[in-house]
């Protein structure tokens, strides 16, 4: 039982050299001007890990500055202000420019007309203009810190930004504002992709389940951005024009700010999460040589964390001065998250029990994925209940517990997604045994870098503050050393994935027995993806037996 696409090629083929999306029309003027899909997708990963590496960079500046509570960089004393600009453009590019578009701008743009056997999303020009307004959003962003690096978290809470003497702040907001407008468009096209361009005989319940959590993101993107928008928009005129409406000083409400940035950022998170798991529901089936156990159920859990994210706003502000029925309902309505995201992780296990498991890199990025957001799940349920939130609110508890959720569990799967999908995506096989390495490396320097973060936060270590008594240094101290583990492990990815360009188009059609169409073509595939017309004659994700994952030396 398998997606069957007519005179389609075997796996382990290597495809006789020819033209493909990389090779034909390879002017600059063709890639910037490009409605590919595929060529999109790339232009959104190099963008997107740029600026990871830019927002990495900050990160390991952050800890380098907190390694002692003498507070120096490289020799030099960092004052308050200096600690603030760094932590805010850390968490504003990782969170804006990396997180949100990471995953849906590249991977999603590659390989979801694939899997749905499409030439290309519903709107290309749509998609090119998307890029483009993400690119734009970007330099605004970028130039914002030529007037001064906004001080204010990335959050951008009032009367902090509305008060701010800092120009930049305004910029700041711009360009999130348009980089907003970058994810509204991009949601919509993968909606009405899903809608009309799904290849004969695919209907809803036999689409992988890859495009069941990118079409669950895209609901998301779509309805919650606005928010976000109009908040921004709000406060840059109250900044520009001192019309209150969020600074008391004018009269306005901080209070307000803080429930419409989260009604927003909450289900942010899950425009971040979401992407992730529909990853890792592609690798463990693979890896597994499994059928998924439980396909609609993981595919109908997607649906309802994208539901359930517009009502936990609130768990955000259970000290900002909200009624106590607020509180109680907003936690009751936090513990409902845990039902969707239960039943995914206990479909993926059972799918791997008595599973024939492959231990490929992109597998043992799924396996750290189960761990870290077992573990970021699980502290979750400390900052919804209101007893022990109050004495965790604020503290490096939430921190820890953040970068656990966003990090642990989305960045894991993406770098996963990447590796899965690399082959596919530029026709060359990376090593396996680097790969590997660098997997270990991720899981091992990550836990070092946030477990302590755990204990500091529980303790009553504050974030945000760059002084620190000393009897939380050896925990500052050991966290700073696994994120410099963190930082070679990744700058050790990137090295190994791009020495794998330099080798000869050396990818087989299908390097892992993956069941869904994107590998029904060939690697990298044509301009217009498939040569005929694919055709769904079977329910997809049940695995043919008989193939093993290629390991490559």
């Amino acid at each position: 039982m398998e997606p069957v696409l007519h005179s389609a090629p075997q796996v382990g083929h290597h495809p006789a050299p020819g033209k493909h999306y990389l090779n034909e029309n390879t002017s600059l003027w063709d890639w910037i001007t490009t409605v590919d899909h595929k060529r999109i997708g790339l232009m959104y990963l190099v963008g997107s890990l740029f600026f990871f590496m830019i927002g990495g960079l900050l990160a390991l500046l952050l800890r380098l500055v907190l390694l002692t509570p003498q507070h120096t960089l490289f020799g030099i004393t960092v004052d308050a202000e200096g600690y603030n600009r760094l932590f805010t453009l850390h968490g504003a590019i990782m969170v804006f420019l990396f997180i949100i578009p990471s995953i849906p701008g590249s991977l999603t743009n590659f390989v979801l007309p694939l899997m749905l056997g499409a030439k290309d999303v519903a709107f290309p020009k749509l998609n090119l203009a998307s890029f483009y307004i993400y690119v734009v959003g970007a330099i605004m962003a970028v130039s914002s810190i030529y007037f001064g690096a906004i001080d204010t978290g990335w959050t951008f809470y009032t009367p902090y930004s509305s008060s701010s003497s800092s120009t930049s702040v305004a910029m700041m907001t711009m360009s999130v504002f348009v980089l907003g407008f970058s994810s509204i468009l991009t949601g919509l096209n993968f909606v009405a992709t899903v809608h009309k361009l799904r290849a004969p005989g695919m209907g809803w319940f036999d689409m992988p389940l890859f495009v069941w959590g990118m079409y669950s993101t895209a609901v998301i993107q779509i309805l919650a951005t606005p928010v976000l928008a109009i908040t921004l928009v709000l406060l840059a005129i109250e900044k520009t024009f001192h019309i209150g409406i969020f600074d008391p000083k004018y009269g306005g409400d901080p209070v307000l700010f803080q429930h419409f940035f989260w009604f927003y950022s909450h289900p942010a998170v899950y425009i971040m999460i979401l992407p992730g798991m529909a990853i890792i529901s592609e690798l463990i089936p693979t890896f597994s040589k499994k059928t998924i156990f439980g396909y609609r159920a993981i595919a109908y859990s997607s649906v309802s964390l994208a539901l359930v994210s517009f009502i936990v706003w609130g768990h955000h502000m259970f000290v900002a001065g909200q009624s106590q029925l607020a509180t109680v309902v907003f936690s009751a309505l936090t513990f409902l998250v845990a039902i969707p995201s239960g039943v995914k992780v206990f479909n993926w296990l059972t799918t791997m029990y008595k599973g024939n498991i492959v231990l490929a890199s992109p597998m043992l990025y799924a396996l750290a994925f189960l761990i870290l957001f077992a573990i970021g799940g699980l502290t979750g349920i400390f900052l919804g209940t209101l007893s022990t939130d109050i004495h965790l609110t604020d503290t490096y508890f939430v921190v820890a517990h953040f970068h656990y959720v966003m990090m642990g569990s989305t960045v894991t799967a993406f770098i996963g997604g990447l590796h899965y999908w690399w082959p596919k995506m530029t026709g060359r096989m990376y090593n396996e045994k680097l790969a590997k390495i660098a997997a270990v490396l991720w899981f091992i320097g990550f836990n070092a870098t946030f477990l302590p973060q755990f204990i500091m936060g529980s303790q009553g270590m504050p974030r945000r503050y760059y002084n620190y008594l000393d009897q939380f240094q050896p925990f500052h101290a050991f966290s700073t050393f696994g994120s410099w583990i963190i930082g070679f492990s990744l700058f050790m990815t990137l090295a190994y994935l791009l020495a794998s360009l330099r080798k000869p188009c050396d990818a087989p059609d299908d390097p892992w027995g993956g069941s869904t169409l994107e590998w029904r073509t060939s690697s990298p595939p044509i301009t217009h993806n498939f040569h005929d017309q694919p055709v769904l004659e079977r329910e997809p994700y049940d695995y043919r037996p008989g193939q093993s994952g290629r390991e490559t030396h």
